[in-house]
C-alpha cells in the first residue's frame, strides 16, 4: 500500500470516527461509512471506480445495500469481483450512477412533469426510469427489475447518494 493510500485511509477513519458529517466527504466516503454498503464499497474497489467517484462529479448514485446484492443468484457476486470480470463489474455500478446532483425533491418533481414517469440516463450509458409508488419512488431497470428508493438525499462534496433495495441490471 502507498504511503497516499495508507494516509487517506487514517483520514478516512478518523473523519468517520470523529463523526464528520457526510457533507464534508465524497459519494465514496459516504458509502464507506454506511455498514450497510460493505459490498457496494467492495464492488466500488474491485472495479477500479473509487477515485472516478471521489472525482468533482457532481453524481447522484442509487446505491444498492448488502441486502440488495444478497438478492442477486447466488455466486453471482464472488463472481463479479474477479478481476476478470472488471468490465461486467464496472457497467453494472456506472448504471447506478446519474450525471448531476438530483435530490429527492428534484427526482419527484421530474416523476410529476413526466405524467408518473421520469427518465435518467446513467453514466453507464443505459436508461433507468423513476415513478411513484404510493408515497416510495421506484427506480425500473432496462430488464424490468424494480428497485425501492429506502433513504433518500445522502449528502455528499461531489453529489448525492439515493439507497435501493435492488441491485439495477442494464441490458
Amino acid at each position: 500500500m502507498t504511503t497516499k493510500k495508507i494516509l487517506s485511509s487514517a483520514i478516512l477513519a478518523i473523519a468517520l470516527f470523529t463523526g464528520i458529517n457526510s457533507s464534508a466527504q465524497n459519494v465514496v466516503e459516504v458509502a464507506v461509512g454506511s455498514p450497510d454498503h460493505t459490498t457496494l464499497v467492495a464492488a466500488v474497489k474491485a472495479a477500479g471506480l473509487v477515485e472516478t467517484l471521489s472525482g468533482a462529479g457532481p453524481f447522484t448514485v442509487f446505491a444498492p445495500t448488502n441486502a440488495a446484492f444478497d438478492k442477486l443468484p447466488k455466486g453471482t457476486v464472488e463472481s463479479l469481483l474477479e478481476p476478470a470480470n472488471i468490465k461486467m463489474l464496472q457497467g453494472i455500478l456506472t448504471y447506478h450512477v446519474v450525471a448531476g446532483k438530483i435530490d429527492s425533491k428534484a427526482v419527484v418533481a421530474a416523476i410529476k412533469a413526466g405524467k408518473g414517469k421520469a427518465v435518467l440516463t446513467t453514466v453507464q450509458g443505459g436508461k433507468i426510469t423513476a415513478s411513484l409508488k404510493g408515497k416510495d419512488v421506484v427506480i425500473t431497470d432496462e430488464k424490468g427489475g424494480m428497485a425501492t428508493v429506502t433513504a433518500v438525499d445522502l449528502d455528499a462534496t461531489n453529489g448525492v447518494i439515493h439507497v435501493v433495495d435492488t441491485v439495477l441490471m442494464h441490458k
